[in-house]
């Protein structure tokens, strides 16, 4: 397997500013409303079904 090198002059560190308190307050609601929201999805099994041989 290679080593896959930086190219010149290209920082792959990304930092991020802090978050506000704000911020937080915001995206904590909105993960909350989208997990109310969202549909949970059930186990669904296929019945099989029996053919009756003609003879």
């Amino acid at each position: 397997m290679a080593h896959i090198k930086e190219p010149e002059g290209v920082d792959f560190i990304i930092q991020s500013p802090p978050l506000t308190n704000q911020e937080r307050k915001e995206i904590s609601e909105l993960i909350m409303n989208m997990k109310a929201n969202s549909r949970k999805p059930g186990i669904s099994r296929k019945k099989k079904v029996k053919k009756k041989m003609a003879k």
